[in-house]
């Protein structure tokens, strides 16, 4: 369940895109498609959200955004280099004007010392323009992992308007 205040972000993202003309595609890996679902529980949002991609394996991440099978190999799904594949294929695959990707280790298991649980990277691709990831490290509980996520992914958005 999304917290309140997840709800009230994106109710805020939603005006200000909105405002401004503007719209939204996920990309989403380690969040399952909360970002989407939190978007979708306002009312109007389908004027401003096109498309939402849950991609959870490597296939669909190649199929579905068109990330290379390569990248996946040489950096891994929790990369950089993927969250940047997985927003700019989100922007084109939608026709989108911003997208914003999650890639990331929520736990319990699966963490690594080079990638620990909680490491989440989070793309931001414009039409038109540069992309963006931030590398984030969330403590917590697998519910806290993704939870932060998603707020830490209206917070790059919010941001990426501004550019």
């Amino acid at each position: 369940m999304l917290e309140t205040s997840t709800l009230n972000g994106a109710a805020d993202l939603l005006a200000l895109m909105q405002a401004r003309g503007l719209t939204l595609a996920t990309a989403e890996s380690c969040t399952g498609g909360l970002i989407a679902a939190a978007v979708t529980s306002v009312a109007g949002s389908s004027a401003t959200l096109l498309a939402g991609f849950v991609t959870y394996s490597n296939a669909a991440k190649t199929r579905m955004l068109g990330v290379p099978e390569a990248m996946l190999a040489e950096h891994g799904a929790v990369s950089e280099p993927v969250a940047r594949a997985m927003a700019e294929g989100a922007v084109r695959e939608a026709d989108a004007d911003l997208a914003v990707s999650c890639t990331g280790i929520a736990g319990p298991g699966g963490g690594s010392e080079q990638k620990p649980v909680g490491l989440v990277f989070i793309g931001l691709a414009r039409r038109g323009g540069a992309t963006r990831v931030e590398r984030h490290a969330f403590p917590g509980d697998r519910t806290a992992v993704r939870a932060a996520t998603v707020d830490a992914a209206f917070a790059l958005v919010r941001r990426g308007m501004s550019e």
